[in-house]
């Protein structure tokens, strides 16, 4: 798995595999793309983690709404997704709080 954080208000828009732009048609399947339950706030920005499988490479990423385009750059393609140990490692040294959401304790 793979990993990326996404500000609060973006949205994930292409795809890409090894092979290209993800084809729907090809794959039979859309992306595993699921955002966690976990965010961190950084300057009262909320930054989301998501997590993607291994046949992804890159991720187009924009604003959901205008309001938020106007605001921030059109959009950005993610070239360089994050494996778990950098995302435990960011949590570790950020300086920032993690907020957890929905946690269900397994016992």
């Amino acid at each position: 798995m793979k990993y990326f954080f996404l500000s609060e208000g973006w949205i994930v828009g292409r795809v890409w595999a090894a092979d290209g732009l993800w084809q729907v048609t090809a794959w039979r399947r859309q992306p595993e793309i699921q955002q966690l339950n976990i965010c961190l706030v950084e300057n009262n920005e909320l930054l989301w983690l998501y997590r993607v499988e291994d046949a992804i490479l890159t991720i187009e990423v924009k604003p959901m709404t205008p309001e938020f385009a106007h605001q921030v750059i059109g959009q950005v393609v993610l070239k360089r997704l994050m494996s778990a140990e950098q995302v435990i490692e960011r949590l570790a040294t950020a300086h920032t709080k993690c907020q957890l959401e929905n946690i269900q304790l397994v016992v």
